[in-house]
C-alpha cells in the first residue's frame, strides 16, 4: 500500500467515525465514548500523515507508534459502544475491522522501518551491582 493510499484510508476511517458519531444517541453517556472515538480515529489520519513528514527513521517509527495506539484506541471505543449497549456489534464490525486492519498495517510498517531485530545487550557493572546479604 503506497504512503498516498494509506492517507486516504485513514482518512475515510476518520470521516466513517464522525458520521457514526452524529448518528449516536444524545445521552451524556453515548456521545462522551463517541467523542473519545472520535478524537482517537481522527488522530489515527493525522498522526499517519506526519509520519509521512518524518525527519528521521525514529521520528518516524515514534509518529507510526501513536498512529498504531490511537487505531487501537478507536477498537477500544466501539467496543465500549457494543458493551454499553449503545449500538449494535454488527452495525460497528466493519469498522472495527477496518481499524483492526490499519493497525496490522503500521505495526508491521514499524517492524519494517526497525529492521532486523539485534539482540537485548546486557549491561554488567559488578560496582553497581546489588548485593543481597547471606
Amino acid at each position: 500500500m503506497t504512503p498516498d493510499e494509506m492517507k486516504r484510508r485513514t482518512r475515510a476511517f476518520a470521516l466513517r467515525v464522525i458520521r457514526l458519531y452524529e448518528s449516536l444517541p444524545k445521552t451524556k453517556i453515548a456521545q462522551h465514548i463517541g467523542h473519545q472515538l472520535m478524537r482517537a480515529a481522527t488522530s489515527v489520519g493525522a498522526n499517519y500523515r506526519a509520519s509521512c513528514r518524518a525527519k528521521s527513521k525514529a521520528d518516524f517509527i515514534a509518529k507510526m507508534s501513536i498512529v498504531e495506539e490511537e487505531a487501537d484506541e478507536s477498537v477500544f471505543w466501539m467496543e465500549m459502544l457494543v458493551d454499553a449497549g449503545i449500538v449494535a456489534e454488527k452495525l460497528l464490525k466493519p469498522l472495527m475491522t477496518e481499524a483492526e486492519e490499519i493497525t496490522a498495517i503500521v505495526v508491521s510498517s514499524i517492524t519494517t522501518a526497525r529492521g532486523q531485530k539485534r539482540p537485548k545487550k546486557t549491561i554488567r557493572n559488578p560496582q553497581s551491582a546489588i548485593r543481597n546479604p547471606q
